[in-house]
């Protein structure tokens, strides 16, 4: 039997994959047809339903594990859990977890900010507005919501990339509230410097891929893109390792 919390948040992730995979059978452009499209968008806005309500129950059952270990035998996940659980370390969660998710949206392209473009004149949008596209593209990519927030503003919603967006922006928030509890801990500025660059190894891809994306073109920008999402592919494995390390320097 799964921890408390660990089984809900398993049965989200495995509803998130079971919605890519079943919304993928749908990308046959030859379904797309003028009779079709009216159940292929209501398909679209179900999609975002489910996955909202899967995202809710992962987030809900690490909140329910966190709480449980936070209170449960000491450990190495005991450490983790406890030095995360106070109010301080909650307040940088939150915060680290919200700025890196604007920077890590502007990078990705979720949020689309062109000051030089006016999305009315240009695309002929109606501000605001916002719409889902049903069909086509590769699983997890379809469907695509877009919407049109102000003249110069939009976001351009993803599954794939909301998901990844998401679960990154969680462990370089938990590793940035654990590495804070150490480095108050630590002594000398070597500790305190080491302890926070550690603790979000996704930062230098996603600020280089935001400045050159906004400054470089659109030819830097999709290089960038690339190097970005090896980047995170990467340091995926080192995010979920860190608070381990971090956990034994603090009880060392």
């Amino acid at each position: 039997m799964l921890p408390p919390g660990l089984g809900l948040s398993a049965a989200g992730a495995a509803a998130i994959a079971s919605l890519f995979v079943l919304y993928a059978r749908y990308q046959d452009p030859a379904l797309f047809t003028p009779d079709a499209a009216g159940p292929l968008v209501r398909m679209a806005y179900m999609f975002y339903v489910v996955l909202a309500v899967s995202l809710g129950a992962v987030a809900c059952g690490l909140y329910r594990y966190h709480r449980a270990r936070a209170l449960g035998p000491p450990g190495l996940l005991g450490t983790i859990a406890r030095a995360t659980w106070n109010g301080r370390s909650r307040r940088v969660f939150a915060a680290t977890f919200a700025v890196y998710g604007v920077l890590f949206s502007l990078s990705s392209g979720t949020l689309v900010y062109q000051p030089e473009i006016s999305f009315s004149y240009h695309y002929g949008a109606e501000i605001p507005s916002a719409f889902v596209a049903p069909c086509c593209d590769r699983p997890g990519y379809m469907p695509t919501a877009i919407a049109y927030i102000t003249d110069n503003v939009g976001l351009q919603v993803v599954p794939v990339n909301l998901v990844l967006q998401l679960a990154v922006s969680y462990l370089v928030g938990l590793n940035m509230a654990l590495a804070v509890g150490a480095v108050s801990a630590a002594r000398g500025t070597v500790g305190a410097a080491t302890g926070l660059f550690i603790a979000c190894p996704t930062c230098a891809g996603t600020f280089l891929s935001f400045f050159a994306g906004t400054t470089g073109g659109i030819l830097a920008a999709a290089a960038l893109a690339q190097l970005q999402t090896v980047l995170i592919a990467v340091s995926i494995p080192v995010l979920l390792a860190t608070p381990f390390i971090i956990a034994r320097r603090m009880g060392s």
